[in-house]
């Protein structure tokens, strides 16, 4: 694995009652070097617990954490060669943007005209040429979090950690920086672990995403393995917007939700199933066909470069996504509602 992350069943409990539930409850996974892993979940979910032990900042109660083929399990921070980065930045106000990003390299004893130059290089890498004398207050929020990145990207560290970097921008500015964070992350082969409880930064950076639950890890791999496979209900309402409807897996291989029969990708055994269905997944035909669900559009709504629209079914309500723009609905309309291949899961009923 090179210089990658590796957890072993690792688990974390805070205090000493041993009838708590732990923050990290066995978890294993791999981050192979030069890559990004997103770790995805709702708040207390254990995210991030997992970086912090990922640093050197907690201490795993049981299992191993490996980085390089290396056990770090026992060994502080400053052994790890890991940079973390904050959703605050934690630059400090009272120096200028060269001193900040320097600053680690003067705290490892880098002579300080060196620690400037490796510093100035660094601010060219994330597009700030010419900012060496700024205070951090008269910077944007944008370029705070670039000086940021510039001072951790100075150390060379092996593992670069990020603890929600882009929760305090605008939404223009966290899609400017996640493009950059994975340009650079791409071009300078860095192993990367990343924290967010935000789906579409997750799907817009990563390599792999980790989604925990209640400080288990739900389910793992690729972007489009998440989006399109989930494996439970969990994931598929956690990895972008899905509605969930009970189904029934037939003998013959096809699964029955309500009117509608679709054949699942992989083999399902017969019985009770749900079916995860994303917005975009909809097809509107005519009212009165002969296949599909009949609804009644209650309302919808103009977003620019597609319609939101809400059904009501013999299913219940029904959340769809439609860019075709060339033929609006309007309230009280009656349409038919059919199924495209993808943006379409079945998951255990009980999952």
């Amino acid at each position: 694995m090179g210089n990658g992350i590796e957890f072993r069943n690792v688990s974390k409990r805070y205090g000493t009652d041993r009838a708590a539930p732990p923050a990290v409850d066995g978890i294993s996974f791999e981050v192979p070097e030069g890559t990004l892993t997103t770790i995805l979940g709702p708040s207390g979910c254990g995210k991030t617990t997992t970086l912090r032990m990922i640093a050197g900042l907690e201490s795993p109660s049981a299992g191993s954490i490996l980085m390089g083929g290396r056990d770090v399990t026992t060994l502080g921070p400053a052994e790890r060669n890991v940079s973390m980065m904050f959703q605050s930045y934690a630059l400090f106000p009272h120096m200028n943007v060269i001193e900040n990003v320097g600053y680690g390299l003067r705290m490892s004893g880098v002579r300080k005209d060196e620690a400037a130059a490796r510093a100035r290089e660094a601010l060219r890498g994330v597009g700030l040429v010419g900012f060496d004398t700024r205070l951090p207050s008269e910077l944007s929020g944008g370029q705070q979090q670039r000086v940021a990145l510039a001072r951790a990207l100075v150390l060379e560290p092996a593992v670069l950690l990020f603890d929600e970097p882009l929760s305090n921008l605008d939404a223009r500015l966290r899609r400017e920086m996640r493009e950059e964070i994975r340009t650079l992350q791409q071009r300078l082969k860095l192993t990367v672990a990343y924290v967010t409880h935000d789906q579409s930064e997750a799907l817009a950076v990563s390599d792999q995403i980790i989604v925990m639950d209640h400080g288990t890890i739900a389910q793992r791999g690729t972007p489009e393995q998440l989006y399109a496979r989930p494996g439970s209900e969990f994931v598929a309402g956690f990895m972008g917007e899905a509605m969930v409807f009970a189904a029934r897996a037939e003998a013959d291989g096809s699964v029955a939700v309500g009117p509608l029969r679709l054949r699942p990708r992989d083999p399902v055994a017969p019985g009770a199933v749900k079916v995860a269905v994303r917005p975009e997944a909809w097809r509107i035909g005519a009212a009165g066909a002969a296949e599909g669900l009949p609804a009644t559009l209650r309302k919808a709504a103009y977003l620019g470069s597609f319609y939101e629209y809400g059904f009501d079914t013999a299913l219940g309500s029904v959340f769809v996504v439609s860019t075709d723009l060339s033929r609006p609905l309007a309230a009280g309309a009656e349409a038919t509602l059919s199924l495209a291949a993808h943006g379409v899961s079945v998951v255990p009923a009980d999952a």
